[in-house]
């Protein structure tokens, strides 16, 4: 029997039972359609990982106050207090050579006019290597000069939204804009970068220098002399992050007369590892979403299996008809592998649709991120047509085993 009249056998004897090898295919059909979900859920979280590492920066350490305990025992929280400032982040740029960047920077949200638009946004306080470390650019304006940084100047900075909420279409470069009862000049605007890998909104911020912040936005707060909320560290090389956050803990430690087992008053953020320890979560995520859509495949194909088996003892008279008219044990094995492949396929080609169709629902309607590609509907394609090949070959090669007088002795 040559390839077509095998598969023309296959259909004939499918369409004879259509019900039965419609519910046959259903498992296969959930089968791919779950592993194309799942693995365009788990692609989508990762490329959702990549973006937040890209954002942050991979070579980085962020240095903030660490919460303590008040009167009674009660830990208080971080942002009460103060206990790092500027003089720690001029030493560890002069002590640390490897350090390539390094910033303090404060932050707070006020309300923020210009003519009859206002618009509440973020503020953020910060130093010159502050644009490295968050890779912010210049979208129009000369930005901050050395009179700024040191003399506190009312000179501000919009990030994209701000601008767009508050001028429109107009310039802004130039113009008087009015953050909480202090007027500052708008010196620049900033390239926006949309959406962060926490969902907020990047451009939705103001930066102005550190000075001015202390003593301008946050001057009824009483704080220290040349206190900073955080610091942010940028490392050159990557290979050099635990050492440099190793050498950050020791000068801190020896700056604020911290004593040997006592607690220290600040923290150390090592964002490489936070990033690998999520992606980590991520990667066992997709492997266990990959194996529950494994199981339903299998399960699928223990069905295609099951039914192939009791086609086999159904037709044993048919078969022994074949062989006796001059059909092969082959040609018997290639009838009932193709019965078996056809199903899978067929199951295959709808569960591709269906699960296409519910990775763009997901996507769309649904809170986890989405990815979908042809590597994924590849996959699929070639987990359908191993389910059928690997399923169907014991039922078919117990066909082609049947002794021919016994199968005409069937009734």
């Amino acid at each position: 029997m040559n390839f077509l009249e095998v598969l023309r056998t296959a259909i004939f004897a499918l369409r004879g039972n259509w019900l039965r090898s419609g519910l046959t295919s259903l498992g296969v059909i959930i089968g791919i359609a779950a592993v194309i979900v799942m693995v365009s859920v788990g692609q989508g979280t990762q490329s959702e990982i990549d973006k937040l590492v890209s954002g942050l920066g991979s070579n980085r350490l962020d240095i903030s106050p660490n919460s303590r305990r008040g009167a009674g025992g009660v830990r208080m929280s971080a942002s009460s207090f103060y206990t790092i400032d500027e003089d720690d982040v001029d030493a560890i740029r002069e002590q640390i050579p490897e350090v390539q960047y390094v910033a303090g920077s404060m932050r707070g949200s006020s309300q923020v006019v210009f003519a009859e638009n206002n618009w509440s946004a973020d503020w953020e306080g910060i130093q010159p290597d502050y644009f490295e470390l968050e890779n912010w650019r210049l979208a129009s304006g000369a930005g901050f000069d050395a009179r700024d940084y040191n003399g506190g100047g009312k000179s501000v900075i919009l990030g994209e939204t701000v601008r767009r909420e508050l001028f429109g279409d107009e310039d802004p470069v130039g113009q008087s804009v009015r953050i909480g009862r202090v007027p500052f000049t708008v010196v620049g605007t900033l390239e926006p970068k949309g959406q962060g890998g926490f969902g907020q909104d990047q451009d939705d911020v103001m930066l102005v220098p550190l000075e001015t912040a202390r003593r301008r936005l946050m001057g009824s707060m009483g704080l220290p002399p040349g206190a900073v909320r955080q610091i942010a560290v940028g490392v050159a090389r990557a290979d050099d992050l635990g050492y440099v956050q190793g050498q950050i803990e020791s000068l801190l430690r020896q700056r604020h007369d911290i004593q040997p087992g006592a607690e220290d008053d600040f923290r150390v953020r090592n964002i490489a590892e936070i990033v690998a320890t999520r992606t980590q979560t991520t990667r066992l995520m997709s492997l266990l979403l990959g194996a529950v859509a494994t199981i339903s495949l299998i399960v699928g194909g223990i069905g295609i299996m099951n039914i192939m088996l009791v086609s086999v003892t159904e037709r044993i008279r048919e078969i022994g008809l074949r062989m006796a008219v001059g059909a092969g044990p082959s040609d018997i094995r290639r009838q009932f592998l193709a019965e078996a492949m056809l199903i899978s396929l067929i199951g295959g080609a709808l569960g591709i649709g269906i699960g296409i169709v519910g990775a763009l629902l997901v996507g769309r309607f649904g809170a986890l991120p989405v990815v979908l590609n042809g590597q994924v509907v590849g996959l699929a394609a070639g987990f359908s047509i191993a389910t059928g090949l690997f399923f169907g070959y014991y039922p078919a090669r117990k066909a082609s085993l049947l002794d021919p007088i016994e199968a005409l002795r069937q009734q």
